[in-house]
């Protein structure tokens, strides 16, 4: 290939070496001089590539379009620390790898394009660095991964995360048995409007349901309830609402469960009374740019201030976890961009930074098993040091999307325990359209947002059956070797594999292969009635409807077989 080099700053000397080949997956370095210390602009680095069996794009930030485009409106990734990872990888219609590319440098601000020339047929690669203002520097230098093996387009992926965890310094946080267990999440159930005792006998009854903590939203600091941000900051409780905090963490902890916590980590409201205290400390255009602002994390008593605010919640209430909420609001622009001597960070990723080190430093003093939860867009390498679990942005009663984004942090985020987003569906709705909402996101961590006390019967029996379901075989489930055919299509048949062992969800394809498989359990989370059992002849089978009422029992015959699986209903085959 041959690369070009373009924009930077003026005398920059900007060039690659250091090219080299290590199983059949090439490297090399990019490196920038400066003349003097300054703030690096932006420069690209270009180069094309032949379309041969290219059919789609993956990466963390194209989610749901992965078509190809032309060069004149490229398809683009975006990666910083508190966003997405630099990762973009072009796919063939087999699902497997053409051209997985992956930098090294998951902090600075990068974006990685592809588009296709009309001319020649091609595709067309831009990698643009500083495409927002860091702080001044006089060298810069990261590598590149170019991986064009001919292998499955997962296995690619999860082997440039790998060379981020293992090569690149990016270790993740260990994660606790907790982490891994289902929660009750109160944002879709009770959005802001919090009650302590309801809140008590829903935890009740989501531990016998299965689900072993519950994380308190957006609410508990304001007696406003109109869902914005203009009283952030001061992290005081509403009396209204909690009458006594330390009082209801016990209550909920007599229950058997855990509790976690949200905060907004960067928002200050003018409503709050420490916006005085912070007016010159916020982050310019940043919030609605009226009733809230991002506050700056390269100021040292910003960060204090936070994450005193975060220990008081573990040390002095007796909070489990936090859920540290809009990681990625934070942004540099307007007059952020000017000198302050007071700052003792220039670089706002390295405030980020610091500001997520010393929160957890802080917080894993008090308890090495802390729960931290982050969501997209922040599920990157650098912030995986920090979060045990990464949540599905949210998508409330939308199956599609929350499966997409459950299967897509799963292929980025190594054994960092992912959650769905909250699991929601209408009162009024079947039982098997409630039940798709389950069974879209069991590769993950569920997170259930209903109000159990209010559910009808069968709504509740099937809850319970998925629940059981999910955490006997959670092993297979989140620990097993995630497979996802078609990403294109936003993932046809996804399977996790272990030991022999198989379970699948069928979407929008039918075809279950089972003949890799001792044991196999295959879910109908298709519109079709039927599904369509491949390698299984003279294997017995017993179908389930999705409250786990036994349908029909049997034998499968023949090398196909077509056997009545109604939706969200499950076949096992033995």
């Amino acid at each position: 290939m041959e690369y070009k080099i373009s924009g930077g700053n003026s005398g920059a000397n900007i060039y690659i070496d250091n090219e080299r080949e290590n199983n059949g997956i090439r490297f090399f370095d990019v490196n920038m001089v400066l003349e003097s210390e300054a703030i690096p602009e932006q420069f690209c680095l270009s180069f094309k590539t032949p379309d041969v069996d290219i059919y789609s794009v993956w990466s963390p930030s194209i989610r749901y379009d992965r078509s190809i485009c032309p060069d004149w409106r490229k398809q683009t990734t975006t990666s910083s620390l508190a966003s997405w990872l630099p990762l973009h990888a072009l796919l063939s219609s087999r699902g497997r790898n053409r051209m997985t590319v992956t930098l090294s440098d998951v902090k600075t601000p990068i974006s990685i394009l592809t588009g296709e020339c009309e001319e020649d047929a091609s595709i067309a690669w831009d990698i643009n660095f500083f495409i927002v203002p860091i702080a001044a520097l006089k060298s810069y230098k990261l590598t590149v991964r170019i991986d064009r093996r001919d292998i499955p387009y997962y296995d690619a992926i999860r082997d440039s995360v790998s060379w981020l965890e293992n090569d690149c310094g990016y270790q993740p946080a260990p994660v606790p048995e907790y982490a891994r267990l289902p929660m009750n999440s109160l944002w879709y159930s009770y959005h802001q409007q919090l009650d302590v005792d309801d809140i008590v006998k829903e935890c009740e009854l989501s531990k016998k349901l299965g689900m072993e903590t519950v994380i308190v939203d957006d609410g508990w600091q304001t007696e406003d309830n109109s869902r914005g941000y203009k009283f952030c900051g001061d992290w005081e409780v509403a009396p209204s609402k909690i009458p006594d905090m330390k009082q209801f963490v016990d209550r909920v902890h007599a229950t058997g469960m855990k509790i976690m916590l949200w905060f907004s980590v960067p928002f200050i409201g003018t409503g709050a009374k420490n916006f005085e205290r912070f007016r010159d400390m916020i982050l310019d255009k940043t919030g609605d740019e009226k009733t809230f602002f991002s506050l700056d994390p390269r100021y040292k008593e910003v960060r204090r201030y936070l994450v005193d605010m975060y220990v008081k919640a573990v040390k002095k209430w007796g909070f489990d976890g936090l859920k540290l909420d809009f990681i990625n609001a934070f942004g540099l622009r307007g007059k952020s961009l000017e000198f302050d001597p007071r700052r003792d960070y220039t670089s706002l990723e390295d405030g980020i930074d610091a500001l997520m080190s010393e929160t957890t430093a802080a917080l894993r003093k008090i308890n090495p098993d802390i729960l931290i939860e982050f969501r997209q867009s922040y599920i990157g390498p650098a912030i995986r040091k920090y979060g045990n679990m990464l949540r599905v942005t949210d998508c409330p009663n939308d199956a599609i999307r929350n499966r997409a984004d459950v299967v897509n942090l799963r292929l980025t985020s190594g054994k960092t325990a992912v959650h769905s987003d909250m699991i929601m569906w209408n009162r009024e709705d079947t039982v098997e359209s409630a039940a798709l909402e389950f069974v879209s996101t069991l590769y993950s961590v569920p997170q259930i947002s209903v109000k159990i006390a209010t559910l009808s019967d069968v709504h509740k029996r099937m809850l319970e059956f998925y629940l059981s379901f999910w955490r006997k075989n959670r092993d297979i489930l989140i620990d097993g070797n995630l497979l996802a055919a078609n990403p294109e299509s936003l993932y046809s048949i996804v399977c996790a594999e272990k030991d022999g062992n198989a379970i699948f969800t069928a979407h929008t394809d039918t075809l279950i292969d089972c003949s890799p498989y001792s044991n196999v359990i295959a879910i109908n989370a298709s519109r079709h009635h039927s599904l369509i059992i491949k390698g299984a002849n003279e294997k017995t089978y017993k179908t389930l409807d999705c409250m786990g009422n036994v349908l029909e029992e049997g034998t499968v015959i023949g090398l196909l077989c077509e056997i009545n699986v109604p939706l969200c209903g499950m076949i096992q085959i033995i």
